[in-house]
């Protein structure tokens, strides 16, 4: 070991190595934002802005159209929440007999890879890589179709998903003119930036649209595949959006006395139940912003019913636009309607909550989840979803503001903080930073994704399903109060901790890093008018 100046401990003779030191120039100009980018200011860390402008000009601006009338943003520029891109991935890898292929920059491929396989993906998720010349020169897409042709074996697959991630759909990488097979694979090609998709429960709908409108032509065309277990010999009800895998058995049993039967789930776990899906009697909108879905469920003539059997008068408004759809008999409606409203408004008896509760989220069963809460007992003053107002979410809405709760669509994370805060509830239940902030207040807080829309929620299974997760919660109250007491004083953000002394906050610091934001700020919006 070397005792060297300035190093405490030396394990070899790195320390010898000679740097080569340049003298600093004093004529270089500070960088704007834009500068720092790249020459084109279309590095992965473009604004929304600036890249939704070079993908318009590489010609995608009939997909960002599209996406625009598909998924409206509303009052807020953009919700807070995960990549969109991972609701689509997620959709292709649960698919059997699916590969995927990513075509965006390392760093996002990484983040999407991670987050898919935490929550439990088990296959391999494709990547094209990329650099500034293949990206320019039209070499990255001879790539991805390079690596389309080595996947596309038919003894593994029956489709590959490729997707345009941010920086190729800014350059315009055309996946339109990949091939619509190979060797009998199925390819589909879909762009899913971040500046088109508002969220990734909305990146579901992008390609479990895009596999309908494969089916849909494939259907047209000739005979196609039947269900693995053979077509129903009742008309069917494809449900549409992810749901709990208890949910569709529940909705099936509630559909039995109508003389009908649940259809497959749309996103589908596989190819052949695209066609059976299509091939139903009507489509419940479980989910009601899967725009893209529906509209091709339209085109092939399948009546679209909203809102879903959660609650007593969600069964009983559900059961009477399912009758009214088909054509059923009032007599024959009202007999289930008696059936499985009586069984779900004893299940909400014997699961009672008591307690004020905000709730935000964004898979977009905020507003189920908001009624079955309120017909359990809980006082529910506020929901936002990050999701879109739709005509298929009206009936929940309206079923909601008459009960003295405000909903509030593409809600963005200082509504869900604001409304949390102004109501200091019992319980709130919402996305990641909004149970953090609770917390921090000493307020009982479930995270709305892994804990409340992984339950089921349909008809008198779904009646009792929150009670005794919520309760529990609520119980809490007094442990948080005690905790916060506890933590009191260490501090808060940058000077939380436990200090000898005060915390070097240098004001002046953060005051000249202001002024460089300040001024790219300027600047770009100067570019921006020029």
């Amino acid at each position: 070991m070397h005792d060297r100046t300035g190093y405490e401990v030396g394990y070899d003779d790195a320390g010898d190595v000679q740097i080569i030191e340049g003298a600093a120039r004093e004529d270089v100009p500070e960088l704007t934002g834009s500068e720092l980018q790249g020459g084109d200011g279309m590095g992965c860390h473009a604004g929304a802005s600036e890249m939704k402008a070079a993908a318009r000009a590489a010609g995608k601006s009939d997909i960002l159209d599209q996406y625009a009338a598909d998924y409206p943003q509303g009052p807020h520029d953009k919700p807070q929440s995960m990549c969109p891109a991972f609701g689509s991935l997620r959709v292709g890898l649960r698919m059997r007999r699916t590969a995927t292929v990513l075509s965006g920059s390392a760093c996002c491929v990484y983040g999407l890879t991670f987050v898919s396989h935490f929550y439990g993906a088990r296959r391999s998720v494709g990547y094209v890589p990329f650099n500034s010349e293949t990206l320019v020169t039209g070499k990255l897409f001879e790539d991805i179709r390079e690596a389309v042709h080595d996947l596309a074996d038919p003894a593994l697959y029956d489709s590959i998903v490729v997707t345009n991630l941010c920086v190729p759909t800014a350059s315009g990488v055309p996946l339109r003119l990949l091939p619509d097979e190979i060797n009998g694979v199925r390819i589909v090609g879909i762009d899913v930036p971040g500046f088109g998709i508002p969220t990734h429960a909305e990146a579901k709908d992008v390609l479990a649209g895009a596999m309908l409108n494969y089916a849909r032509k494939e259907i047209e065309a000739g005979p196609v595949q039947a269900p693995a277990g053979g077509k129903s010999d009742r008309p069917t009800v494809t449900l549409l959006g992810e749901m709990f895998p208890a949910d569709p058995m529940v909705i099936g049993q509630m559909l039995e006395p109508l003389g009908l039967a649940a259809g497959p789930v749309v996103p589908a776990r596989e190819w052949r139940e695209l066609y059976a899906a299509l091939d139903c009697g009507a489509v419940a909108a479980i989910h009601p912003f899967y725009t893209a879905s529906m509209r091709e469920f339209t085109a092939a003539g399948r009546p679209i019913i909203g809102s879903a059997p959660v609650g007593a008068d969600g069964v009983a408004n559900w059961l009477s636009d399912i009758g009214d759809a088909f054509g059923i008999a009032a007599e024959k409606v009202a007999n289930a309607q008696n059936m499985f409203v009586g069984a779900t408004k004893g299940a909400l008896a014997g699961s009672q909550i008591k307690g004020t509760i905000t709730l935000s989220g964004y898979e977009g069963s905020e507003l189920l989840v908001a009624r079955l809460l309120i017909e359990s007992g809980a006082d529910v003053p506020y929901c936002g979803t990050a999701c879109p107002k739709t005509p298929q979410s009206e009936w929940d809405r309206q079923w909601l503001e008459a009960h003295g709760c405000k909903v509030v669509y593409r809600a963005s994370l200082e509504d869900d903080l604001s409304a949390m805060e102004g109501v200091k509830p019992d319980l709130a239940i919402g996305t990641t930073p909004v149970v953090q902030k609770a917390k921090e207040l000493g307020i009982p807080s479930l995270y709305y994704t892994n804990l409340i829309s992984a339950r089921p929620l349909m008809g008198p299974a779904g009646a009792g399903s929150l009670a005794q997760v919520i309760n529990a919660a609520m119980s809490n109250k007094d442990r948080m109060a005690k905790m916060k007491d506890f933590f009191e004083g260490v501090g808060h953000g940058d000077t939380a901790g436990v200090w000898e002394g005060d915390p070097n906050l240098r004001p002046d610091f953060r005051a000249q890093h202001q002024k460089k934001l300040d001024k790219q700020a300027r600047a770009a919006a100067a570019a921006n008018m020029i």
